[in-house]
């Protein structure tokens, strides 16, 4: 009775996979050799500048938010407050009444 034998597949997908393997090993051992060992990127760093980098920008969005209440709070700004006098929108005074 022959018995089944369980096998990879074997073809250009197991291959690839080997080669994107081998190549991933080659870029960490070159990585560490040149950039030293204390200084190479690890999930943690990249979370932790991901953390960082939130807290920025939520920092950010409130200040501008602060900005915006304050300036709805003061109101708006006329010109006679200003010290000049008040036009209608869309008018200017006439050079001259003959033209």
């Amino acid at each position: 009775m022959a018995t089944a034998v369980a096998t990879r597949p074997t073809g250009f997908a197991a291959f690839s996979r080997a080669v994107v393997a081998a190549a991933a090993d080659l870029v960490e051992t070159v990585e560490r050799a040149v950039v030293a060992e204390h200084k190479i990127r690890t999930a943690r760093d990249n979370a932790w500048d991901a953390l960082c980098a939130d807290r920025a920008r939520a920092q950010a969005r409130d200040e501008m938010d602060a900005l915006v209440r304050s300036i709805v709070a003061a109101g708006p700004r006329t010109r006679v407050a200003a010290g000049q006098p008040h036009r209608a929108a869309g008018s200017r005074p006439r050079a001259s009444a003959g033209r």
